[in-house]
C-alpha cells in the first residue's frame, strides 16, 4: 500500500494556553498527536502578556498576533482593523504554505476574519476546514455558519450538527467528532499525593469537584445550592470550584458571576468548606484522583465538554444536566446520573447517593474509564480527523466515523 503523504495543517483559533478553555485544551491534544502522525502543524492564535511571538508546542509552531486576540479585538472595532487583520492572516498563509486551513469557532465573534479568511483560501485555492465547537443563539452565528463557503464543517457533537442543519447548512458536508483524551495521563491510579500536599483541608474530606471555570452558564450557583444540602447529610464534604484566569471574556459577564457565586457561598455560611482556586491543565489529573464525584451541572447547552471525558477516564463518576452534547458522554445510571436543568435538590440527591454508596462510584467509575478508552481517545480522535483532511483533500465524500454514535 502506498503511503499517505504527510500534510501542511494550518490550524487557527482565537486563543491557546495560557489562556484556558475546551477549545484550547482540544488544540493541545490534537496538534501534537499530528505532529507525531507526521503532519507539519502551525497555529495562528491571540497574543498574550509575557508571551513569545512564536514558540514551539510538542512539534507545533505557534503564531501569536494581537489581531487574533478577542479581548484586544473587543476593545477596538474589527471593521476598524481590517486591512492589519488581513495583513496577519495574509503573512501567516503565505509563509507556512498549508495544504489546508483548519478553524475553530470562526463562525462567530468578528465576521472580518471570517469574510478575509475565506478571501484567502479562494485565491490561494487552499481548502478551508471549520470545527464548530458552539452554537449561538443569533444571527452572526447563523450567517458565518450558513454563508461562509466552509469546504467542511466538523462538529464536536452530534447536539452541534443538529445547530447546524437547523440554521440551514448543508448536514452532507458536516462530520461529528467527539473530543479524545490521553487515557494515559488520566487513569484511576494516579496519585492524589500532590493536592493534599498543596491544599491540606482536602485531606480526608468527601470531595466534590467542580471542573469548569466560574460562571453561572456552568451551573456554579446550582453546584452551591446543591453542596448546602449535601453538608447537611455529610460534614465532612467539601466542594472544589475551579477558578478563572487567562479566559475569554467576550460578553463581559465573568466577574458579575464570579462576585454572586463567591456571595452565594458567603450567605450559606459555606466558606470553609468551599476550596477555590486556578488549577493548571497539568494538575487536573490530580485533582479528579483526590475527588469522589465530578459534577457539570451546566444551565447553557454544552456542546461536549472534555472535563466529562477527563473525570470519567479516571473513574469518577459525573453528574451532568440534559443540555447540548453531555448526554451524547454521560449515560443516565451507567457512568453517572442525568439531572434536569437548575434542579439543586435533584442534585444534592445524586450527590448524597454516590458519597454514600462506595460500590455505586466503583461500578459507574470501572464503566466510564472503558467508555472513554473505547470510543474517547485522542488517537482514535487524530484518526478521524486526518480522514476528513484527506476526504478535502482528494475530493471524496464524507467518512465513516469510528465514533460512539446516539
Amino acid at each position: 500500500m502506498k503511503p499517505k503523504r504527510a500534510l501542511r495543517i494550518a490550524q487557527m483559533h482565537w486563543a491557546f494556553p495560557p489562556t484556558i478553555g475546551g477549545v484550547e485544551t482540544h488544540l493541545t491534544i490534537l496538534m501534537p498527536e499530528l505532529v507525531r502522525n507526521g503532519h507539519q502543524v502551525s497555529l495562528l492564535t491571540g497574543m498574550e502578556k509575557e508571551v513569545p511571538e512564536r514558540e514551539e508546542y510538542c512539534g507545533a509552531t505557534i503564531h501569536r498576533t494581537p489581531y487574533m486576540n478577542l479581548n484586544y479585538l473587543l476593545q477596538h472595532d474589527p471593521e476598524l482593523l481590517e486591512e492589519e487583520i488581513h495583513e496577519a492572516l495574509k503573512g501567516f498563509i503565505e509563509e507556512f504554505k498549508p495544504d489546508l486551513i483548519h478553524t475553530h469557532n470562526m463562525h462567530y465573534f468578528t465576521p472580518v476574519h471570517a469574510r478575509l479568511l475565506s478571501q484567502l483560501s479562494r485565491e490561494k485555492g487552499i481548502p478551508l476546514l471549520l470545527t464548530s465547537h458552539n452554537a449561538w443563539d443569533d444571527i452572526l452565528f447563523l450567517e458565518l455558519s450558513r454563508d461562509i463557503p466552509w469546504d467542511h464543517i466538523i462538529a464536536v457533537s452530534h447536539f452541534i450538527k443538529r445547530e447546524l442543519a437547523g440554521v440551514g447548512c448543508d448536514d452532507r458536508k458536516i462530520t461529528v467528532i467527539h473530543h479524545g483524551i490521553d487515557v494515559d495521563a488520566f487513569h484511576p491510579g494516579i496519585d492524589p499525593t500532590p493536592v493534599f500536599q498543596r491544599f491540606p483541608q482536602l485531606k480526608g474530606k468527601r470531595i466534590i469537584f467542580h471542573p469548569a471555570r466560574m460562571s453561572l452558564p456552568k451551573g456554579n450557583d446550582v453546584v452551591v445550592k446543591a453542596f448546602r444540602l449535601v453538608k447537611e447529610r455529610f460534614r465532612d464534604a467539601m466542594l472544589v470550584l475551579a477558578g478563572s484566569s487567562n479566559i475569554v471574556d467576550w460578553e463581559q459577564t465573568q466577574h458579575k458571576d464570579i462576585t454572586y457565586i463567591l456571595n452565594l457561598i458567603k450567605y450559606f455560611n459555606l466558606k470553609k468548606n468551599v476550596l477555590i482556586d486556578v488549577f493548571s491543565i497539568q494538575e487536573m489529573p490530580c485533582l479528579y484522583a483526590a475527588c469522589q464525584v465530578a459534577v457539570y451541572p451546566s444551565t447553557a447547552s454544552e456542546p461536549f465538554g472534555l472535563t466529562l471525558l477527563e473525570a470519567i477516564a479516571m473513574a469518577r463518576p459525573m453528574i451532568i444536566t440534559e443540555m447540548g452534547g453531555m448526554p451524547e458522554i454521560i449515560r443516565d445510571n451507567i457512568c453517572g446520573f442525568v439531572t434536569q436543568v437548575r434542579d439543586h435538590e435533584a442534585l444534592a440527591a445524586r450527590l448524597i447517593q454516590l458519597l454514600h454508596d462506595e460500590r455505586l462510584r466503583e461500578r459507574m467509575g470501572n464503566t466510564g474509564r472503558s467508555l472513554v478508552v473505547d470510543h474517547f481517545s485522542k488517537e482514535l480522535m487524530t484518526r478521524n480527523h486526518e480522514g476528513v483532511y484527506r476526504m478535502i483533500l482528494e475530493g471524496r465524500k464524507a467518512p465513516v466515523i469510528a465514533s460512539i454514535q446516539n
